[in-house]
């Protein structure tokens, strides 16, 4: 992980970094910032690059990086395969070492187009006077570009600041549709900068005809690149059969374990079922192995984190985690709740959600402490301690840390106005606002932890945050997909699906990684993982979930499947329930507001 950052110039005026967006990315890379400046005379321009380390992988390696010709490459990503990466390698020095024997474009976009893995990059390429820039197909790493004034000057950068100043730069999010090259010898005398585009594209389907870019800022104009060239995705198209066989499971009795255990025993899922947990297992391997060793204070410290609500999403990837690292390292449960209102809080009260009878009730909790428990009793903290006592029972030798993070309204306004506001930016949304503090407040990971009658508090350490996105996107977990396959069936769904995947860049990835990343942390995403998701686009849609099954069953199906085939009980059949609700965040703005408007709050004044 890093925060890098890219400024050119073409005008006599030296390159600058404004001191908040400074500061937003030395939080993103606390291990090493460095900066390179300098000034060409012929074309006539100036330049800067800003780089600010997190170091996560083999010696750590001071970024810009700069090879013998001067070519220069900001790397924000991580390579878990495609390219060979030794484990005590740093990929930033792999990702240079093959650009700089690149003599085309072709060339560069075939060392792009074998890189498994999150990634955004900026590549100075000396000979040519051009930028390389953009982010990986899915758009897991932030990527923001804004232009001065007149064309004066571009940048581009993993995060901006978000100021009311009418004359400061307006950020966008860099579309993940592709790479981009600026040619700088041909910026200086035009009023319009001509970008042009290599698009990604599916192995064997034909480009689209055009393209449209809504995030371009004044003064860019963009353009297929006159050679034709393209990014071949790893990711193979998505199966969009729809001639499903005839559904044999109209009979389901209950929603329970037993009745997903019923379902692998009598359809014959068993192999499908495997598989996803293999690949599903593999992916999880490679993001939490090969970390660099920290010095440890205590034996509660752990390296890898989960963002944990107890739902089936990140239940397995607890329970996959657990496979991969040492019985004796312990790992952290992120589970944020956002104080309940007096008003709405019965002293005493036992109320469960109507899909957790069986989560623990507040009579479990000392009485002194039993009124402030409740007030933070939100419904992924009962879930989330469900889901706890459940990974104690399957991985008894792990030492699992269920981190409370409980934030007050004044926190919340505070927080908001000082960080988050900024690392929401350009998204604008309620739902922006929403997510993007309840994620922050849980990847910070300051909270308590409960031993019997005992607490205590945790700060988490981790560098890397395991977090479930991705899961409800390819397996129809939302209740849009239900209304879809309503109204639209089988071919509505797989229509549905395919948008959620090729949205989920501008609608989620981005911001989550601006989020995360304040914290000095590194979002990873299983689900996301190049092999997961050819596996599941391989699948018919029908393989995947059966909308004609009840909430908990239907959603998420294999998912569900594979729950239980690991041998978790109650979890595999929770609802999903989206984290601005299971956190309660939402009840505490306004209830009138939809997820869609604009949020006020998120407004600088």
């Amino acid at each position: 992980m890093c925060g890098i950052c890219f400024v050119v110039n073409f005008t006599a005026t030296q390159c600058t970094l404004q001191d908040h967006v400074r500061d937003r990315l030395r939080n993103r890379g606390p291990d090493c910032s460095q900066d390179i400046t300098k000034k060409v005379s012929d074309p006539s321009y100036n330049y800067l690059f800003s780089a600010h380390v997190l170091h996560m992988r083999g010696v750590l390696t001071p970024q810009p990086l700069q090879d013998d010709d001067g070519n220069v490459l900001l790397w924000n990503g991580e390579v878990f395969g495609g390219l060979r990466v030794e484990a005590e390698e740093n990929d930033t020095k792999v990702i240079l070492q093959h650009l700089s024997v690149c003599r085309s474009s072709s060339d560069v976009l075939s060392v792009l187009s074998q890189i498994k893995g999150p990634w955004a990059f900026i590549y100075y390429w000396k000979a040519e006077h051009c930028i390389w820039f953009g982010r990986d197909f899915f758009g897991r790493r932030s990527l923001l570009w804004s232009c001065g004034r007149v064309g004066s000057s571009f940048t581009l950068t993993s995060v901006s600041s978000h100021v009311a100043d009418p004359d400061s730069c307006h950020w966008k999010e860099i579309p993940a549709i592709g790479v981009y090259r600026l040619d700088l010898k041909n910026c200086s005398d035009e009023e319009s900068w001509k970008l042009e585009l290599y698009p990604w594209v599916y192995l064997g389907v034909e480009p689209p005809n055009d393209f449209t870019c809504e995030n371009l800022p004044c003064g860019l104009s963009l353009m297929m690149n006159e050679s034709g060239l393209l990014l071949t995705s790893l990711i193979p198209p998505m199966n969009t059969s729809i001639m499903a066989p005839h559904n044999e499971l109209n009979q389901i009795s209950q929603t329970s374990p037993d009745e997903l255990r019923d379902i692998l025993k009598r359809t014959g899922k068993k192999e499908v079922v495997c598989s996803l947990i293999d690949v599903l297992s593999e992916a999880v391997r490679r993001r939490v192995q090969c970390l660099p060793l920290n010095k440890k204070t205590n034996d509660f410290e752990a390296d890898i984190a989960i963002l944990f609500s107890g739902g089936i999403d990140s239940m397995i990837l607890a329970v996959l985690a657990d496979r991969h690292i040492p019985a004796d390292q312990p790992l952290d449960l992120l589970n944020v709740a956002f104080k309940l209102q007096e008003s709405r809080i019965i002293p005493g009260s036992q109320k469960r959600g109507k899909h957790n009878r069986k989560a623990p009730a507040t009579a479990d909790i000392p009485q002194s402490n039993q009124h402030k428990a409740n007030c933070f009793d939100v419904p992924d903290r009962i879930t989330g301690r469900a889901g706890l006592e459940e990974l104690k029972n399957l991985c008894p030798e792990r030492k699992w840390n269920f981190v409370e993070i409980n934030v007050t309204q004044e926190e919340l306004k505070e927080m908001r106005e000082k960080h988050i506001c900024h690392l929401v930016h350009p998204l604008d949304t309620v739902l922006d606002d929403s997510i993007g503090c309840a994620v922050w407040f849980a990847a910070r990971g300051i909270g308590i932890i409960s031993d019997g009658t005992q607490q205590r508090q945790h700060t988490s350490t981790a560098k890397v945050v395991l977090t479930g996105i991705g899961a409800d996107e390819q397996l129809a977990g939302y209740s849009r997909h239900r209304v879809r396959f309503k109204t639209s069936g089988l071919e509505g769904l797989v229509k549905e699906l395919a948008m959620e995947l090729g949205r989920i860049s501008s609608r989620n990835l981005g911001r989550d990684d601006r989020i995360i990343g304040d914290h000095g942390k590194e979002a990873r995403f299983p689900y996301l993982d190049e092999d997961v998701v050819s596996f599941l686009n391989s699948l018919p849609v029908w393989e995947k979930a059966d909308l004609t099954l009840p909430r908990g069953i239907g959603e998420k199906l294999l998912l569900r499947l594979a729950a239980v085939e690991l041998g978790l009980g109650p979890s595999a059949v929770l609802p999903k329930r989206a984290m601005q609700f299971g956190s309660r965040i939402a009840k505490l703005e306004n209830s009138h507001e939809k997820a869609s408007d604009k949020c006020k709050r998120l407004v600088v004044n």
